[in-house]
């Protein structure tokens, strides 16, 4: 099974999360960019119908496949408290 970690971290003026190395759109604080990190860990875990996919790799690239809906990630946030 694979494992994603989503970790929440300073990005671009404000903070974002990250997974694999690539980041989500930038939100202005800790706790918007920590609920969102949730929602998406969530939402990875939930059995649904198999679907195609679209998602972006480290390098930039995009991908296209076919996720079948019983074969979900483990996820997990890390979500250290913001620096002041």
């Amino acid at each position: 099974m694979t494992k994603l970690v989503y970790e929440v971290v300073r990005h671009d003026g404000g903070w974002a999360y990250r997974v694999d190395g690539v980041y989500s759109e930038t939100f202005a604080s800790h706790t918007l960019a920590a609920k969102a990190a949730h929602a998406a860990a969530s939402k990875q875990q939930q059995s649904a119908t198999t679907e195609v996919i679209e998602y972006q790799d480290k390098q930039g690239r995009w991908h296209v496949e076919t996720a079948k809906g019983t074969d979900r990630p483990e996820t997990s946030v890390q979500d250290g408290s913001p620096e002041r």
